[in-house]
């Protein structure tokens, strides 16, 4: 598989993922597996993965705090 930006080579890696919404609030997951661009760095995640993140974003967006810190690996009821 190749970068969709440059074309060139990705490796599997696991990265941090950051999301802020609109009353400022900040997510951040860590330890997410990721496929990383060993030319120009651009992240890019499988669908499974990607629905995941979604899903760790809702079960935390009404949450009290202004900043979250979630492991990727955590179960979403």
């Amino acid at each position: 598989m190749s970068c969709f930006m440059c074309k060139g080579d990705l490796e599997n890696k696991n990265t941090t993922f950051m999301v802020e919404l609109d009353n400022c609030i900040i997510i951040i997951i860590k330890n997410v597996p990721s496929q990383v661009c060993k030319q120009c760095g651009e992240v890019s995640y499988s669908n499974e993965v990607a629905k995941q993140l979604e899903r760790l974003v809702n079960s935390v967006r009404n949450a009290i705090t202004e900043i979250t810190v979630i492991n990727y690996t955590e179960k979403v009821a």
